[in-house]
């Protein structure tokens, strides 16, 4: 009997849920479990995908968010049954190398997305290298992102940004509120590329890079590229794959 370790979001009908479940299924620690059970939204699964980056431990989310896109829908019974039953999707990051005004270097990964922000009333300015080749000279916006196909749908949608199938070899380069060239509305690009950001007028017009919930300000150059070395699994119940969802979110109104 595979063993689960069960988290929250910390809601009230979450912790409910879960006291209910551990008392039904046990409940292991994190570095024990054969299985992650999150319960919550999408911002909980994505916290919890990093808790466990770089294992072989798979994540089932159950919904108590609003969104829930990464979610199954919630069922105490047959939860062992379900486990391993589900279809199982491998993602990777996205590593973000940065370069702040104080000269320090930093890293992160990103599951979804790694954004750039203007910091100021100021709109940000950026040249944008893919390969090292300058393909944009000056991107004057609000700022831009670099998506993987798992987080396509998410900021990147709302940006207007592509919808990419789950197992493409593509990221998405997408501009948020472009001023000049205002028609740009990005690019597709091989998950191999290598997205380097260069801010212009970097004291007059600061900018924060973002990799999903990490945050670092007054960066003056950003890298983005695929880390393979990474990996995490994520389950679903059959017939309602990640595959199946963005496909299904390109046909929505």
């Amino acid at each position: 009997m595979g063993k689960i370790c069960v988290v929250t979001n910390e809601t009230q009908a979450a912790e409910a849920a879960a006291v209910r479940l551990r008392a039904r299924y046990g409940d292991s620690s994190l570095e024990d479990a054969d299985f992650v059970v999150a319960l919550g939204g999408d911002g909980l699964m994505l916290q919890t995908l990093h808790r466990v980056m770089g294992t072989e431990t798979p994540v089932y989310g159950m919904n108590f968010g609003s969104v829930g896109f990464m979610m199954n829908t919630y069922s105490e019974d047959g939860l062992l049954d379900r486990l391993e039953a589900s279809q199982r999707t491998r993602i990777y990051p996205l590593a973000m190398e940065v370069l702040d005004a104080s000269g320090h270097e930093r890293t992160a990964l990103a599951i979804n997305e790694v954004s750039l922000f203007r910091s100021t009333y100021q709109a940000a300015k950026l040249q944008i290298l893919v390969d090292d080749e300058v393909r944009l000279d000056e991107l004057i916006c609000d700022g831009a992102l670099l998506a993987t196909p798992a987080g396509s749908t998410a900021y990147n949608l709302s940006a207007h940004g592509p919808i990419l199938p789950i197992e493409a070899p593509l990221l998405a380069l997408t501009p948020i509120s472009p001023f000049r060239p205002r028609r740009w509305r990005g690019a597709i690009l091989s998950n191999r590329a290598a997205v380097k950001f260069i801010t212009r007028e970097a004291n007059k017009r600061p900018v924060s890079a973002v990799a999903d919930n990490v945050e670092f300000h007054n960066v003056l150059e950003v890298t983005v590229r695929e880390d393979r070395s990474h990996g995490v699994t994520l389950l679903f119940d059959p017939g309602t794959s990640l595959e199946e969802r963005v496909l299904s979110e390109q046909f929505r109104f």
